[in-house]
């Protein structure tokens, strides 16, 4: 087996082609992309086949592209079977169309734009028809207690919930730590070094706490909900379900919205009270107030009471969008793996919007309502 090359005569009557070697996929390498830029704009005018060797349709595609004109059976005479192979070649890279006209870039992007709100309003109408089951699903538990999976209830609380107090007391933990820094290192320039312990009180007990817990909870369990739901959708564990008479948002989606609903204000509360401790260390290593003093001035404040209310009301509604986010995400995965990986990211990413805008929104309402 030898390479494929080629060398190219000029006579009176035009270009002679002279094919030396084996024009075979194999053997082709970059003599196609050499034979192209030698015949640019000059045209074959017969082909000698003394020298060459074995010959395919991957070297026929190579000279027909390259080629100016269709060459004549009468030039493959030498060869008849080669010429029989370049002209079955020819004939379909003639006859095949060729690639579909690109439309302008500013068309593009509106059709990227119109299928993005196209999506949206799927994404929504889907998303309320998952919502309406979730609803309907929950008054029949409620309805018919006896059907409670109580068992499955239990291990997703302790799932959800127990296995991330360390993540939440940790991370909140070092929140009020961190907001106490910064309320020491402000406030003592203006005398008022003192009213750190409210700012690290009001801060954690009021939003901290409860937005930091329930972006955990999106990023860990809203993740877990599409990731479980989805891998039973690939290995058509829900269809069997069905099959056998058993309610898949019962058996799924339920236990996990109540283990949800019961644990995120535990945690939340547990994330209020490791906030406050690291508030209090760092406002004893910083200022030198002690933690008699620390709890003595939030035990006076009259409002304290009102922004624990405030804080422990979020955490039921958070603890809604992210089970029900992730598991809408989980129901909507298809059979492949990609699709579950896009649920599952689409889960975190939804319930982390859904979040801070419920936290904008109840701003607002507490605003108005001077809570």
């Amino acid at each position: 087996m030898t390479a494929a090359d080629f060398r190219i005569d000029e006579e009176g009557q035009g270009l002679i082609l002279h094919l030396t070697g084996d024009w075979t996929a194999t053997q082709l390498g970059r003599v196609s992309r050499r034979l192209d830029e030698e015949l640019h704009d000059r045209k074959v005018a017969s082909v000698e086949l003394s020298e060459m060797g074995r010959f395919d349709t991957a070297g026929a595609l190579a000279i027909v592209q390259a080629a100016n004109c269709v060459l004549p059976q009468s030039a493959w005479a030498q060869r008849p079977e080669a010429g029989r192979t370049y002209a079955m070649v020819e004939k379909l890279e003639r006859e095949s169309a060729g690639p579909p006209p690109r439309s302008p870039g500013w068309i593009r992007g509106f059709a990227k734009v119109g299928r993005g709100v196209r999506d949206f309003f799927d994404e929504a109408t889907l998303s309320s028809a998952f919502l309406g089951r979730l609803v309907v699903a929950t008054g029949t538990a409620l309805k018919h207690p006896s059907r409670i999976r109580w068992a499955a209830w239990f291990s997703q609380a302790e799932r959800a919930g127990l296995d991330a107090i360390p993540i939440v007391a940790v991370t909140n933990f070092f929140i009020g730590a961190v907001i106490a820094f910064l309320g020491a290192n402000l406030l003592t320039q203006f005398g008022a070094g003192v009213f750190t312990v409210q700012l690290v009180a009001v801060a954690t007990l009021r939003e901290l706490a409860v937005l930091i817990t329930a972006i955990l909870l999106a990023g860990r369990s809203a993740s877990s909900f599409a990731a479980e739901i989805g891998s039973m959708r690939m290995n058509q564990e829900v269809d069997a379900m069905q099959v056998m008479g058993v309610n898949p948002f019962q058996a799924l989606v339920i236990p996990r919205l109540a283990a949800m609903i019961l644990m995120m204000p535990l945690l939340t509360f547990i994330g209020m009270v490791a906030g406050m401790f690291g508030g209090l260390l760092v406002t004893w290593s910083q200022l030198s107030y002690g933690p008699s003093f620390f709890i003595q001035r939030i035990s006076e404040d009259p409002m304290m009471g009102t922004h624990l209310m405030v804080g422990m009301i979020k955490a039921p509604v958070f603890a809604v969008v992210i089970a029900a986010i992730g598991a809408r995400q989980g129901m909507a995965v298809a059979g492949d793996v990609e699709s579950l990986g896009r649920r599952v990211t689409a889960a975190v990413v939804q319930a982390i919007f859904a979040i801070i805008s419920l936290d904008a929104i109840f701003a607002l309402i507490f605003l108005e309502l001077n809570l």
